[in-house]
C-alpha cells in the first residue's frame, strides 16, 4: 500500500488528469505466501473509502501456492495471474521449483476451482516465459494447448530478458512467432508481452540477477582473495514468477 500511495501522490502532483488503475501483486516475492497482508492490501485498494478498485483492476500473480489459491475461492474475485512456464513437470520442475510440491495436476485442479467460484466472465492469465531451446519449441506449443483447452484463459508470452550469470537465452523472433501461432491455432489465446528496461537490467526477471551480482562483488571485497574464507560460489537462477 505504500507503492501505491506513492504513485498516487506523484500522479497527483505531475499528471493531475492521470489516476491509478490498475494493480498486480508480483515481482516482490510471492504473495500467497504473504497470504494475510496480501489480502489486507487487497481489502483497501477495493473498498469504495480506499481506491475503489474493481476486481478486475487487480491481479495476483503467483507461482502456484495451490492451499493459497483454493483458500481464495472463499474470499477474493481478484483477477488471477499464474506462473507456468512449461506444459510438463519435468521442464516446470526445474524452471520452477515449487512445481516438485505443487506439480501442474494439482496447480490445474486448484484454478479450475477458482474460476468455478467466480462469474461466466472471469478467466486467468498463464505467464510462460519463453527460453530458447527450453520450453519454445512447437511441440511443447502443442502441449500446452492441449493442457488449457478446457480453460477460459489467456497466456502471455514473455520472451526470456537474459541477466549476468545466467545460462538460459531469449529465443529468435522467428521461434517466438511459431509458438504463439501455434497456440492462436489451437484455440488458446496468447499475446506476447513487449519488453521494456532491457536496456538497464529492469526487465521481467533481470533485477534478481543483478542484485545477486552486486553480493557476489561484495563478498569478493569482504573476503579477498584467501581460499579459506571465501563462501561457496553460488549458481544463480532464472527469475520465473513475473
Amino acid at each position: 500500500m505504500g507503492q501505491v500511495l506513492q504513485a498516487c501522490l506523484w500522479l497527483d502532483k505531475n499528471r493531475p488528469d492521470e489516476r491509478l488503475s490498475n494493480v498486480v501483486f508480483m515481482g516482490m516475492g510471492e504473495p500467497l505466501l504473504n497470504f494475510d497482508a496480501t489480502f489486507k492490501a487487497i481489502d483497501v485498494l477495493m473498498d469504495d473509502l480506499g481506491l475503489g478498485l474493481s476486481r478486475r483492476r487487480v491481479t495476483i500473480s503467483t507461482a502456484g501456492v495451490v492451499p493459497a489459491i483454493e483458500r481464495m475461492c472463499r474470499l477474493t474475485t481478484v483477477a488471477l495471474a499464474v506462473s507456468l512456464h512449461a506444459p510438463n513437470d519435468e521442464i516446470r520442475s526445474e524452471l520452477v521449483p515449487l512445481n516438485r510440491r505443487y506439480p501442474i495436476h494439482a496447480l490445474l485442479d486448484a484454478c479450475r476451482a477458482y474460476l468455478a467460484s467466480q462469474d461466466v466472465k472471469a478467466t486467468i492469465t498463464f505467464e510462460y516465459t519463453l527460453i530458447n531451446e527450453v520450453n519454445d519449441t512447437p511441440k511443447l506449443a502443442l502441449d500446452l494447448a492441449k493442457l488449457l483447452r478446457d480453460f477460459r484463459c489467456k497466456v502471455n508470452l514473455i520472451p526470456f530478458n537474459p541477466f549476468p550469470g545466467s545460462s538460459y537465452t531469449r529465443p529468435s523472433d522467428a521461434r517466438i512467432e511459431v509458438f504463439h501461432k501455434t497456440l492462436m491455432d489451437n484455440g488458446i489465446r496468447a499475446m506476447r508481452r513487449t519488453t521494456r528496461g532491457d536496456d538497464i537490467d529492469a526487465a521481467c526477471g533481470q533485477l534478481v540477477g543483478r542484485v545477486n551480482d552486486r553480493t557476489r562483488r561484495a563478498e569478493r571485497y569482504r573476503y579477498g582473495s584467501s581460499p579459506i574464507f571465501a563462501p561457496a560460489q553460488q549458481i544463480p537462477i532464472a527469475s520465473t514468477n513475473n
